[in-house]
């Protein structure tokens, strides 16, 4: 679950001049270099008569005036260099004075190099921390899963702990906690519904075949958005994207046939991952609430754990029972099933479930939904090789081949939706 379903990007602030209080002229500028160079009295009558009436009449008695400098492209003197000029004023000032150029400076200003590495590096770190948290939840979980054959009470754990450290994080109110409404609890209950279904269904697939062949079938996502998009939102997919889906079905095609662990419920339970996630991201967009009272990604993310396990409880009570009972344990031990360290897996896997998932949120509120897609198909090709190579999955030339044909067409997907069709014209 890596799609968005409500994505607020808040405003950036515009940078304050150190000098505060005092009056400025406001500048609103493409990158530009400038320095200051001595002009003949032609030049400055010149620029002097370039600045627009409203803007001498207001400033005059508080700028200083323009005459004794004159703007150039040129090489800044080596004693005071030019970086990237601060936005002075307000935004009501700016509109006095727009200078234009089509260059860009060769390099940024020290505050702006330290504010983008910064960022860069936070976000580089979120990547890898998703990438993590997502290749230990499906070790730990497919090692319960092949023990403790019960993917309904394992999903339960897993909503409960993420609900549990929900809870905890809004007491302590390390996450402000949302005043809900009628609607947007109205609102959010399909989503949460194909939630609990796309990670029910997972958890079935990799209890039945191995961690690689699921997600080489959860590859043909793009298929699912695409078909259901059309279906209920009307968005017809381009030439180039549907180009792009023909390579990840035939790849997951190929990957099937030479799939050593290969078995029908394994599938099955994959593509019904794929279309609840799907159909997620497609209720988000038919199924949303008002503009005023929409909800950041985090937030959505924790109501929706919340209602994934209230809806998922009954259905665990009356299909396989509660098996994380003492006395369900105290036999299964008898019956030389490690009971702690299953537990102790459990947990780990539910904290990595919650946690990558979290970390995803996190990263789709920085990100545009398009550079989130690329580094989804980057995690999967990451968890594929991870998982092969920790549980020794044997895996033939031939279904390599497919996978990496299935992962590369996801990829091509990914860019391709950049592409936007040209407007009709009469």
């Amino acid at each position: 679950m890596q799609s968005a379903a409500f994505t607020l990007s808040p405003a950036s602030p515009f940078l304050k001049s150190p000098a505060a209080g005092r009056r400025a002229v406001g500048l609103r500028y493409d990158p530009i270099r400038l320095s200051a160079s001595p002009s003949s009295r032609a030049r400055d009558a010149a620029a002097a008569s370039a600045v627009p009436r409203s803007l001498s009449a207001a400033d005059s008695s508080s700028s200083p005036p323009l005459q004794r400098r004159s703007w150039s492209l040129g090489s800044p003197p080596s004693s005071r260099p030019w970086g990237g000029v601060p936005f002075l004023g307000s935004d009501r000032e700016a509109r006095g004075l727009e200078a234009r150029a089509a260059s860009v400076p060769e390099a940024a200003g020290e505050g702006e190099k330290s504010g983008g590495l910064g960022k860069t590096l936070e976000l580089g770190m979120l990547f890898g921390l998703w990438y993590l948290f997502n290749i230990y939840f499906n070790i730990y979980n497919k090692q319960v899963l092949k023990a403790f054959h019960y993917p309904t009470n394992v999903t339960l754990a897993q909503f409960a702990v993420g609900s549990v450290l929900v809870i905890i994080m809004w007491t302590f109110n390390l996450y402000k906690r949302p005043k809900l409404s009628r609607s947007q609890l109205l609102a959010i209950l399909p989503l949460a519904v194909v939630h609990t279904m796309g990670n029910l269904f997972t958890n079935m697939s990799l209890g039945k075949v191995a961690v690689s062949f699921t997600h080489t079938i959860k590859a043909m996502e793009p298929f699912f958005s695409v078909i259901l998009s059309a279906m209920f939102l009307g968005e017809m997919p381009t030439i180039w994207v549907v180009s792009s889906l023909l390579p990840i079905a035939g790849g997951v095609a190929l990957a099937s046939m030479t799939e050593a662990s290969f078995n029908w419920a394994g599938f099955w339970s994959a593509m019904a991952s794929n279309l609840s996630n799907q159909s997620r991201n497609v209720l988000s967009k038919k199924v949303m609430v008002k503009k005023e009272e929409s909800l950041d990604n985090i937030t959505l993310f924790s109501i929706i754990t919340i209602m994934s396990f209230v809806l998922l409880f009954p259905v665990t009570y009356f299909t396989e029972g509660l098996k994380f009972t003492p006395a369900y344990l105290q036999s299964a031990a008898q019956q030389g099933l490690n009971v702690q360290q299953m537990l102790t897996r459990s947990f780990l896997a539910a904290l990595c479930f919650h946690a990558y998932q979290q970390v995803s949120y996190m990263i789709l509120q920085r990100v545009s939904p398009v550079t989130h897609s690329v580094g989804n198909c980057v995690k999967r090709v990451v968890v594929i090789v991870s998982s092969v190579l920790f549980f020794r999955t044997p895996v033939s030339p031939i279904n390599s081949l497919g996978t990496g044909v299935a992962l590369a067409g996801v990829f091509l997907y990914s860019r391709v939706k950049r592409i936007k069709p040209k407007p009709k014209t009469a």
